[in-house]
């Protein structure tokens, strides 16, 4: 049995979903209510580089490891250093909030 998130770690998640879904978006989906899941899958494996106090340079190799390797699109690197750099502001902004 796994241990229950914290109200940071639920928000971290919960942002980290919305930003790739709206702001990374490789495949262009974000305007689609039906493709509000499209990028689920990938939120671990960023949420685990977040966690892990990876970089900006790491994350957004990450994602365009995703974008060429899983999803078999060019690689827009600008667009993932972009999405990074969001990704460990808002992280580092929920977790500068305190708990809720």
């Amino acid at each position: 049995m796994g241990r229950k998130l914290s109200a940071y770690e639920k928000d971290v998640f919960r942002y980290c979903n919305e930003i790739l879904h709206y702001v990374w978006d490789p495949i262009g989906v974000a305007g689609s209510p039906y493709a509000r899941d499209e990028y689920d899958s990938y939120v671990p494996g960023v949420v685990s580089l977040l966690f892990s106090g990876s970089d900006v340079s790491a994350i957004a190799k990450h994602l365009t490891q995703i974008t060429t390797d899983s999803m078999g699109l060019n690689a827009g690197r600008q667009r993932d250093l972009e999405t990074a750099e969001l990704l460990i502001q808002w992280c580092q902004a929920l977790k500068d909030r305190g708990p809720c």
